[in-house]
């Protein structure tokens, strides 16, 4: 979901913006106007993430699932030790791609054994001295799972998938040495990613790597090194300046604290709904949620798009349902579907 009054911005703009004439999506990505138009989004997430100074800030392409490869790509060589937290499917996915870069590949903790409906603990498991990074998805979509603290790597680089969490809460970008997210939770519309590495990551990418996604390469070249996802990187300086408008990142906080916290106490105070992640590691973005007859599910996905919910269906890999309220979504939002899982319960009950 992107916020109403940006789709109104871009559409007020669409056939001719800053009065060129043309479409944001028409005019030369090099040319004065559009490189101002980055700049201004790289600034306005500087600004609202704190990012320092010795931190590159890439508009690249290629999504989240791009970044599985491309970061054992620029920061490994062929038989380094690289660590992984799995906590989700999207944990798997990237231990999966580092697997295919001739890499010592060791996951230090997995959640299988809870169905994934938990984190580890912190302190539970312990990072070899001889590791590049330690990666970890700090929420995870699928299971509406998220960490409720930041791994302690001892120093060695510490690495996070951010897509679906960016922006929804304040960060010390301090802590990690590379952060990444697809742009389409948060951000903007999916074919941006942006990348946040500390400088001394980068130009040390194995000779094989594609200069699109050399870090370094792009760095030097202003995330321009290709003909950039224009339109993407302009969504994104329009949705940041909502969100510069509405308060920042402590607002955002704020905001998906309390759209949260309504989905779950309904929840978890009704009879005819259960949730299954362990409290701690409940996710603000992502609310899955049971019905306690399962044979209801399809009666309640159509009933739900009727009543103008859609977008409820869980994975396919954990079935139920499944509540995404990322920073555009309102409360109104919340309070539309709390309103109808009431009326299906006493239907249906």
């Amino acid at each position: 979901m992107l916020p109403t009054e940006v789709l109104e911005k871009a559409q007020s703009e669409l056939t001719n913006w800053q009065g060129s004439g043309m479409s944001v999506m028409e005019v030369s990505h090099r040319g004065k106007p559009f490189v101002a138009c980055a700049a201004s989004a790289e600034q306005r997430l500087r600004n609202l993430l704190n990012i320092p100074d010795n931190y590159h800030v890439l508009f690249l392409q290629g999504g989240a699932t791009g970044q599985f490869s491309a970061i054992p790509m620029n920061l490994t060589s062929p038989g380094d030790t690289v660590t992984y937290l799995n906590t989700g499917q999207w944990s798997a996915k990237a231990i999966k791609a580092a697997k295919a870069q001739d890499l010592n590949v060791e996951v230090l903790a997995d959640e299988k054994q809870s169905n994934y409906s938990t984190v580890p603990a912190a302190g539970s498991y312990t990072i070899p001295a001889q590791a590049r990074y330690l990666h970890y998805t700090p929420n995870e979509t699928i299971g509406g799972v998220t960490f409720d603290y930041v791994p302690d790597t001892g120093g060695i680089p510490l690495i996070a998938d951010c897509s679906s969490m960016i922006l929804s809460r304040p960060m010390d970008i301090s802590q990690y040495a590379l952060i990444y997210a697809g742009a389409q939770k948060n951000l903007g519309p999916a074919g941006l990613t942006v990348v946040i590495v500390r400088e001394d990551l980068t130009g040390k990418a194995r000779p094989t790597t594609p200069d699109i996604l050399d870090y370094a390469a792009m760095a030097a070249a202003d995330s321009m090194l290709n003909t950039p996802p224009t339109f993407g990187i302009y969504l994104l300086d329009l949705v940041l300046a909502w969100v510069e408008k509405m308060g920042g990142v402590e607002a955002m906080e704020q905001r998906n604290r309390a759209k949260a916290e309504a989905l779950y106490s309904f929840i978890d105070n009704h009879e005819f709904y259960a949730n299954p992640v362990a409290i701690n590691a409940r996710s603000q973005m992502n609310v899955p949620f049971t019905l306690a007859n399962p044979d209801l599910d399809k009666t309640f996905l159509a009933e739900a798009e009727q009543a103008g919910l859609t977008n409820l269906a869980g994975h396919r890999s954990v079935g139920g349902m499944r509540a995404s309220i990322y920073n555009a979504m309102g409360q109104d939002g919340v309070d539309a579907l709390i309103g109808f899982m009431t009326t299906f319960a006493d239907n249906h009950a």
